[in-house]
């Protein structure tokens, strides 16, 4: 094995679907979460979904911060990887950071 490939385990980012994934079952069971609690105060179900979708954005920031954190550390070394082999591709130098 070249000493430059890690393994996939030791790579930042190398989880990113599974934390797309998790990520996004917990927004959707936020805005479900208090979509239920409108409904048992008798609001009708297209309303509390449309408050549990507005209320659920900043507070699934607040509540999801750690898991959006490693999204976006994912999101970011995947960007940074595909720069890189553009770069490589086109016969540039890559930076050493």
């Amino acid at each position: 094995m070249p000493s430059n490939v890690q393994p996939v385990q030791d790579k930042p980012g190398a989880h990113l679907g599974r934390d797309i994934a998790l990520y996004t079952l917990a927004r959707v069971a936020l805005v479900g979460a208090v979509t239920g609690i409108l409904v048992l105060f008798d609001l009708p179900l297209l309303v509390s979904v449309a408050i549990a979708v507005v209320v659920g954005f900043p507070l699934g920031m607040l509540l999801f911060r750690s898991l959006n954190d490693r999204v976006t550390a994912g999101l970011a070394d995947r960007y940074a990887e595909r720069d890189r082999l553009r770069a490589e591709l086109r016969g540039e130098e890559p930076d050493e950071d």
